[in-house]
C-alpha cells in the first residue's frame, strides 16, 4: 500500500494504514497512536468518516493521516480542539483538526489532553453542545 492514501481507495485497520506509511511520517502517526493506546487502553481499531480509527466505547476516539501538506489529528469533534488549546499553542488548529509537522510532532501531554477531552464528550454528549 502506498503512504498516499487519497489516491489508494477504501484503507484498512490503523494498523493496516502504519504498515503503508514510510519514514518520519510512520514514526510520528505510530507514535501516536502508541501514546493513545497506553493512554487509553480498552480501544478498539475501527473506522469512521472512512478514516482508520482508535474507537473508545463504540465511538472513535481519533485519527491520525498524513495529507498531502501536513499530518492531522482528528479527535472526531469540533470542540475539543478549542477545550485542550492551551497545550496546542504553536500547532495549526482548526474546528475538528490539528495539524502538524513530523519535525515538531506533538507533544505527549497534548496528546492525552485531547484524548481526554474526546472521552470526556463520549461519556457525557452533552459536552459536544457547548
Amino acid at each position: 500500500m502506498s503512504p498516499r492514501w487519497w489516491h489508494d481507495g477504501p484503507m484498512g485497520t490503523v494498523d493496516d494504514y502504519l504498515a503503508g506509511l514510510e519514514g518520519d511520517d510512520r514514526e510520528v502517526i505510530s507514535h501516536v497512536f502508541d501514546v493513545a493506546r497506553a493512554h487509553v487502553p480498552d480501544t478498539a481499531q475501527g473506522k469512521s468518516y472512512g478514516m482508520p480509527a482508535l474507537m473508545y466505547d463504540g465511538k472513535a476516539l481519533i485519527a491520525v493521516m498524513r495529507t498531502k501538506k501536513h499530518i492531522a489529528l482528528y479527535p472526531f469533534s469540533g470542540a475539543v480542539p478549542g477545550r485542550v488549546a492551551d497545550v496546542l499553542d504553536g500547532f495549526d488548529v482548526d474546528k475538528g483538526t490539528i495539524r502538524f509537522q513530523p519535525a515538531a510532532p506533538l507533544p505527549d501531554d497534548a496528546i492525552r489532553a485531547v484524548l481526554d477531552a474526546r472521552i470526556a464528550e463520549i461519556r457525557d454528549p452533552s459536552l459536544r453542545a457547548r
